[in-house]
C-alpha cells in the first residue's frame, strides 16, 4: 500500500442456487485465494450467499436465516484476513426484506448497504421480493452487535486515510442518478458494485462503458463483481463479467462465461491528485457516516502495467487516429494564427531532423486548409559547423517533395564574424560556440519573415522544453510553436504516421530516413561525416524523460514513485542505476530551466500535458528542486 497503491479484487464464486452452506464455503475459499495475492479490497456479486436467481424462495424464512448464519460464518472464519470484504445477501429489517452488501473486516460486520433501485422491467422482478433501500442511517442488531444500515456509509481506512470506500448494487449504476455520484461527492474514491447482471447480445460492451465511464466522471476506482455460472439458467444466463476501472481506464476484466478472480492495483494517490487538480470536483461528507476499518500497511506487489510511452496509444488503430487528430489540431492552430494576421507566408527552419520535419508537415497541412499555395512556405536550411550531408540532403529533398520554397543560408561566415566580435576562440567548442549558431539561425529566420511578411513557425517540442534543451532566444523562440505540446516520443509516431499515409513513395522514404537519423542539434563538427553530437547521449533517452514528465505533471507522482514504476516498466532495458541517473538529471533540469518556459511563444495544446506559462504550468522560475532531488538521494 506504499505510495498509494492498493491491490483490489473482484471474484465470481461457483454457487449453487439456495445452498447457502456451499456458497459460503466457496466464498471463504476465494477469500483465502485472494489473500495469498495480497488483495486488500475483495468484492463478491450481489446476493452471492443465496444466489440471485432464488425467485420466490426469498420468501422462505429458512433461506433468509441461513444466509445470515453463513455471513456470520464467513466473517468468523476469515477474521484473520487483512482485507475489507463485500458480500451480498438478503437481509430482513423491520419486517421487510432488503438486498444488501455486507462490508466485513477482521471478524466484524462494519455495515449493511441496501440496494436503492430495484428493477421491475424485462426479466427483472425484484420488487416482488425486496424493498428499496434507504439513504438515512439506521442501526440494526446483527449477531448481537449494532450494525449501521443504509446507503450513506463511507468505509474509511484508519491507517490509509486516502482509502475511502462506498458501495452500490447492480441496477444502482444503471439509473440516471446512481448512488455512487453522492458517494463520490461525499468523499468516496473507491466504489464497489455487487452485481447480478444477466447476459444479452451487446450488453457486455455497454456494461464495460458504464463502469469505465462512471470511474471517469467520479474520478475514482470502480470494482464491479458480477454473478456467473452457477446461477439458474431457467430464463437467464449470467456471464461473470468482472471489471476494475480507474478514472476512465479499464485496469482488469474477466473472460466472459468463466467464473474468475481479477486483480488490479488502484492508485489512490493519483485519484486524489486528479481530484485536487479539478477545481470543479467538490466534496462534502454531508449526512454520510464514516465507518473506520483497519488494514496493515504492507508493500503492494505491483502487477499493474505502465506503458513505456504514456503519450502514445498502444493500439495501432487508436494510435493512427490519435496521430491524425494531433496533426489537425496543430494545423488548425497555425491556420487560425495565419488567418488572424491576414498572412499567407510562413518561414520554417528545416534541419533534416524530426522536429523541423514535423513543423514543415504541419505547416503544409495548414496551408492546404487555407487554400494557400505551398510554395508560400519558405523552408530555410542553414548549414554550419555540425551539418552533415545526410541531414542537409533530407532537408532539401523534403522541402521539394512537399512543394515548399527552399532557401539556403550558409551561416558559417556570419558566426565566424560574431566570434571575432565577441572574442570567442573557434576551437573552443563550449556553450557559446553552440548557442551562437542557434541564435544566428533564429535571427536569419526572423529577418526573412520580416522580408516576406510571414510568420516564423517554431519547431521545438515538449520534451525539449521540459528539459530546457533549447537555446534561450535561439531555437527556443518563434512566432508560433506548433510542436510546443508534442513530446519527442510522439513526434516520432506522427512523422511515421505521415510516412505511411502520404501516398508518396519518395516522400515516405525521406521521412523514414529522418526517423532513422539520431536526434542531434548538429552544433559540433561531424566525425568522419557522421553526426558527432547525439542528444540522448548528453541528456538521456527521451523515452525515459517523457515517462518521467508524464507521471510528474499528469499524475503528480513523487520522484520515488516515478523511479519505482520506471524500474518495473523498463526492466531489462535500463538498469536501476541508469534510470536513477537520468531521473535526477530530469528533476534538476526541469526546475533549473523553467525560465525558458516562462516566455514561450504561443502554440496549440494537443494533449493532457503541456508547459505553457499561460495555461498548464504556472511555475516560478526560481523554484527550488531540493525536495525532489533529496528524495532521490534517499534511494539505495
Amino acid at each position: 500500500m506504499r505510495q498509494g497503491f492498493v491491490k483490489v479484487a473482484a471474484a465470481t464464486p461457483d454457487i449453487q442456487v439456495a445452498d447457502c452452506i456451499h456458497n459460503a464455503d466457496e466464498i471463504i475459499r476465494l477469500i483465502r485465494k485472494m489473500e495469498k495475492e495480497g488483495a486488500k479490497i475483495m468484492v463478491f456479486p450481489e446476493l452471492c450467499i443465496t444466489g440471485y436467481t432464488c425467485g420466490d424462495l426469498f420468501g422462505q424464512e429458512l433461506l433468509i436465516r441461513s444466509a445470515s448464519e453463513q455471513l456470520i460464518r464467513i466473517v468468523q472464519e476469515t477474521s484473520d484476513v487483512d482485507a475489507l470484504v463485500f458480500v451480498g445477501l438478503p437481509f430482513e429489517h423491520c419486517g421487510k426484506l432488503y438486498n444488501v452488501a455486507a462490508a466485513c473486516c477482521h471478524g466484524e460486520i462494519l455495515g449493511l448497504v441496501p440496494k436503492m433501485n430495484l428493477p421491475t422491467y424485462g426479466e427483472f422482478y425484484e420488487r416482488r421480493n425486496f424493498t428499496p433501500g434507504q439513504e438515512r442511517l439506521d442501526l440494526v442488531v446483527f449477531n448481537g452487535e449494532d450494525v449501521p444500515f443504509g446507503s450513506e456509509l463511507l468505509f474509511t481506512c484508519t491507517h490509509m486515510p486516502k482509502l475511502v470506500v462506498a458501495a452500490e448494487l447492480c441496477e444502482d449504476l444503471w439509473v440516471a442518478s446512481p448512488p455512487s455520484v453522492r458517494h463520490a461527492m461525499s468523499g468516496a474514491n473507491l466504489i464497489v458494485n455487487l452485481s447480478a447482471s444477466s447476459e444479452a447480445v451487446g450488453k457486455d460492451s455497454y456494461r464495460r462503458n458504464l463502469v469505465t465511464g462512471q470511474s471517469a466522471r467520479l474520478v475514482c476506482g470502480y470494482i464491479y463483481a458480477n454473478a456467473g455460472e452457477g446461477e439458474s439458467t431457467q430464463d437467464l444466463v449470467f456471464g461473470g463479467q468482472n471489471l476494475i476501472a480507474e478514472n476512465g481506464t479499464l485496469l482488469a476484466s474477466s473472460r466472459k462465461f468463466e467464473n474468475e478472480i481479477i486483480y488490479a492495483d488502484i492508485d489512490l494517490e493519483r485519484i486524489c491528485h486528479e481530484r485536487r487538480r479539478m477545481t470543479t470536483f467538490t466534496c462534502d461528507i454531508g449526512d454520510y457516516q464514516p465507518i473506520p476499518f483497519c488494514l496493515s500497511l504492507e508493500e503492494t506487489k505491483l502487477t499493474r502495467k505502465f506503458p513505456r510511452n504514456p503519450f502514445v496509444p498502444q493500439n495501432e488503430s487508436d494510435r493512427d487516429e490519435r496521430c491524425d487528430e494531433i496533426l489537425n489540431i496543430q494545423a488548425m492552430g497555425l491556420k487560425k494564427r495565419l488567418a488572424h494576421v491576414h498572412g499567407d507566408r510562413a518561414v520554417v527552419g528545416i534541419s533534416g531532423g524530426l522536429d523541423s520535419t514535423l513543423a514543415l508537415l504541419v505547416t503544409a497541412r495548414a496551408f492546404d486548409m487555407l487554400k494557400i499555395p505551398r510554395e508560400n512556405i519558405l523552408a530555410v536550411t542553414m548549414p554550419c559547423f555540425g551539418t552533415t550531408d545526410r541531414t542537409y540532403n533530407n532537408a532539401c529533398e523534403l522541402t521539394r517533395r512537399l512543394g515548399a520554397t527552399l532557401r539556403e543560408v550558409d551561416i558559417k561566415e556570419a558566426v565566424h564574424v560574431h566570434f571575432r566580435d565577441i572574442g570567442q576562440d573557434v576551437n573552443v567548442h563550449d556553450v557559446t560556440y553552440e548557442n551562437s549558431q542557434a541564435r544566428e539561425r533564429t535571427q536569419v529566420l526572423m529577418d526573412l519573415a520580416n522580408q516576406c511578411g510571414g510568420l516564423v513557425v517554431g519547431t521545438g517540442d515538449l520534451s525539449e522544453l521540459a528539459l530546457g534543451w533549447a537555446t534561450y532566444n535561439g531555437d527556443h523562440m518563434s512566432m508560433y510553436g506548433v510542436n510546443a505540446s508534442v513530446p519527442k516520443t510522439l513526434v516520432r509516431h506522427l512523422v511515421s504516421y505521415y510516412a505511411r499515409t502520404c501516398e508518396d513513395e519518395r516522400l515516405s522514404q525521406i521521412l523514414q530516413d529522418v526517423l532513422d537519423t539520431p536526434v542531434s542539434p548538429e552544433l559540433l563538427p561531424p566525425e568522419d561525416g557522421d553526426i558527432s553530437q547525439k542528444t540522448e547521449d548528453l541528456v538521456g533517452p527521451y523515452e525515459l524523460h517523457d515517462f518521467f514528465l508524464y507521471y510528474m505533471l499528469r499524475a503528480g507522482y513523487s520522484p520515488k514513485k516515478i523511479f519505482r514504476i520506471a524500474c518495473l516498466t523498463f526492466e531489462g532495458i535500463y538498469d536501476r542505476e541508469v534510470i536513477l541517473q537520468w531521473l535526477k538529471k530530469f528533476c534538476w533540469r526541469f526546475f533549473s530551466q523553467q525560465f525558458k518556459r516562462s516566455c514561450l511563444p504561443d502554440g496549440p495544446k494537443v494533449g493532457s500535458v503541456a508547459v505553457s506559462p499561460r495555461g498548464d504550468l504556472r511555475m516560478p522560475s526560481d523554484a527550488c528542486a531540493r525536495l525532489w532531488i533529496q528524495e532521490l538521494e534517499e534511494i539505495q
